[in-house]
């Protein structure tokens, strides 16, 4: 079987969209869930930063923060003496916020199962490599929110676990087994 004819097979724009709408979805859904108490966790710092003329952290970035660490992505900050990492699902006390961990996992086991569908696939195998495409549209997007979530340079979700975690293994391992799913489904 020559290479064309498997790509050809794939379903490369359907997995690039449904990997884009999980990445974006997922955003969604953490800023809508958390973002009045990322408000409330940045205001001691905001007013501080902001009496000495600097720029206050927006929530939206506060939030993407949040949403990284649920790819088990540290969030590292210039601190006195270094840098500093930190995942704030890990250190919170209390459950509720552990559940932030399960959204990239639902969104991409969905966008694999859906992509496995469109892409007809009827068995296992070809499930999870159509599944896998949705990392087409994810890794793009985990990239250019690191940047996007990035403040002033001093703050910003760890590049090297943001590119290989939240770029490339969620999606390829959870759009494959999702994109398995669905060729069983199809069966």
């Amino acid at each position: 079987m020559s290479t064309s004819s498997v790509t050809d097979r794939l379903p490369l724009g359907a997995g690039a969209g449904t990997g884009i709408a999980a990445y974006l979805v997922g955003y969604l859904l953490t800023y809508v869930w958390q973002s009045g108490s990322v408000e409330e966790r940045l205001a001691g710092y905001n007013f501080v930063t902001e009496l000495f003329g600097g720029e206050p952290i927006a929530v939206w970035q506060g939030v993407g923060w949040l949403f990284y660490n649920a790819h088990f992505v540290d969030t590292q900050f210039d601190a006195f003496g270094g840098t500093q990492s930190q995942n704030f699902i890990a250190g919170s006390e209390g459950g509720s916020l552990a559940l932030l961990y399960l959204v990239p996992v639902v969104l991409l086991l969905a966008a694999g199962l859906l992509t496995a569908r469109v892409g007809d696939a009827d068995e296992p195998a070809a499930g999870a490599t159509a599944g896998a495409a949705v990392a087409i549209g994810y890794f793009p997007l985990a990239l250019i929110g690191r940047f996007l979530f990035s403040y002033q340079g001093s703050a910003a979700p760890d590049i090297v676990t943001a590119i290989l975690l939240a770029g490339l293994v969620y999606p390829l391992v959870l759009g494959a087994v999702g994109g398995a799913i669905g060729g069983v489904v199809g069966e």
